[in-house]
């Protein structure tokens, strides 16, 4: 049609520049190869009208409005060409990233949906169409573990956010994912759109979970097992105020059968009475939290008072083996952070694996000493010496791995539980010989000023 047009009407316009729409269709439906014959065409096309029509009276005008037809015809055919090559381009990029499990979509400032690829089908459930154009946080009920305020403000700064994400499925499920955001900027550097990728970690959130369950089942199966060999110290402890308070109560009704009663006395006994009840009901309550299984509670201590209740309830064990308890505690270390019942944990193995290393001692004394003092304006150290058989130069690293033991009958596993609470206090815990005998278990904690002591 156009070529009719173009060789038998005159116009003062150029027909064949109609020809474009010609090849932008083909550009729709053909491949490159079918495009340029098109173009070629259509150039050839209003060559051949011109020739076979020619305008009467040939002016500049008419040339150059057949030459712009050509030259048009071209460009578009260029243009055309150009615009599939790209499109193939995004289409084998977008392709690539339909290969990967892991979902990738895009979304624009407002947080509708521009591309959604088969990653995101499979992990949330959401088809390609019901997710584009849909608002993502609201479509995947996304919770925030960082305020989306803090997120934006480090994506628009940096150009780039990483994090943690937990999405819902199309069936409701919860799904934990580490999320990456990049930001692409318009031509004018304005923020325009945002692609985010994630990573299915929920498996991996699971195990953590798992194993961190089972790690604090293990230290309290520790902090058990630890009881258990000081069960005669702590039976004594217990024991001892009891006894007083049998004796105390016997005597009490001897003195007010007498004639007349002996309310003075009495009353001197019943204080006495009620502060070795209290002594008693102190030291069950120090081993109900050691073994009980509570969360940690994280709070400033004092650290003295915390160590004091430590050796309170291992004197009978140090008498019973023979060794000499020195403390110097220092008065100016303050207060430490953390959790009270773990640390105190720490000092009570470390103590009993002193004990123990120093049963087979006989040729000197048997010597345990319990230092505490800080040693920078923010840390509390605790230091606890033996005099027993001494550590191996070579294996000393290796005394906090799991399950590694020096002992016939241990766990191995005190000491590697005793570091890892240490380290999660912010601390660190490590063993060196002891001169001349034994070795010395040292542990940091972050302690707070002295002025601001409770």
């Amino acid at each position: 049609m156009i070529f009719i047009v173009d060789t038998v009407a005159v116009f003062d316009i150029a027909v064949a520049t109609l020809y474009v729409v010609v090849v932008l269709i083909a550009a729709r439906f053909c491949r490159t190869r079918g495009v340029v014959l098109v173009g070629l065409g259509c150039a050839g096309l209003s060559i051949i009208s011109w020739v076979i029509a020619p305008p009467a009276h040939p002016t500049t005008e008419t040339i150059i409005n057949e030459c712009i037809s050509i030259v048009s015809i071209g460009l578009v055919t260029a243009l055309a060409l150009l615009a599939q090559q790209t499109v193939l381009t995004l289409r084998n990029q977008a392709n690539l990233l339909d290969l990967t499990h892991d979902p990738i979509f895009s979304r624009d400032m407002e947080g509708k949906i521009l591309y959604w690829n088969r990653g995101a089908e499979e992990l949330y459930g959401f088809k390609r169409a019901e997710a584009l154009g849909a608002v993502a946080h609201t479509l995947l009920q996304t919770t925030f573990v960082t305020p989306i305020e803090q997120v934006m403000a480090t994506l628009l700064r940096e150009g780039r956010w990483e994090g943690e994400l937990v999405n819902r499925t199309l069936d409701g499920t919860p799904v934990v994912v580490t999320t990456r955001w990049s930001l692409q900027r318009d031509n004018a550097g304005q923020p325009a759109l945002i692609l985010e990728t994630n990573n299915d970690i929920s498996e991996r959130k699971r195990m953590e979970d798992a194993l961190q369950q089972a790690q604090s089942d293990l230290a309290r199966l520790n902090r058990v097992l630890v009881v258990g060999e000081m069960t005669a110290s702590i039976a004594h402890e217990v024991t001892q105020p009891i006894t007083a308070v049998v004796t105390g109560a016997s005597v009490g009704l001897r003195w007010l059968d007498a004639q007349p009663p002996a309310l003075g006395e009495v009353r001197q006994l019943l204080t006495r009475i009620e502060k070795d009840g209290r002594r008693a009901s102190e030291v069950v309550s120090r081993v109900r939290r050691l073994v009980k299984k509570v969360p940690p509670r994280i709070e400033h201590w004092d650290l003295t008072e915390a160590v004091d209740e430590v050796v309170a309830l291992t004197r009978q064990e140090l008498l019973r083996n023979g060794v000499d308890l020195r403390n110097a505690l220092s008065s100016d270390v303050a207060l430490v952070m953390g959790d009270r019942v773990q640390l105190q944990q720490v000092l009570i193995n470390l103590i009993a694996n002193g004990i123990e290393a120093m049963t087979g001692v006989h040729d000197r004394p048997r010597e345990l000493t319990i230092r505490a003092a800080r040693t920078e304006p923010d840390t509390a150290m605790v230091e606890v010496r033996d005099t027993g058989t001494g550590l191996d130069p070579g294996h000393v690293d290796r005394l906090f791995q799991s399950f590694y033991t020096t002992k016939a009958e241990g766990m191995g596993m005190g000491l590697a539980i005793s570091r890892s609470i240490i380290e999660a206090h912010g601390g660190r815990l490590e063993a060196m010989p002891n001169e001349p005998h034994g070795a010395v278990f040292r542990f940091t904690l972050p302690a707070r000023e002295a002025g601001l002591r409770r």
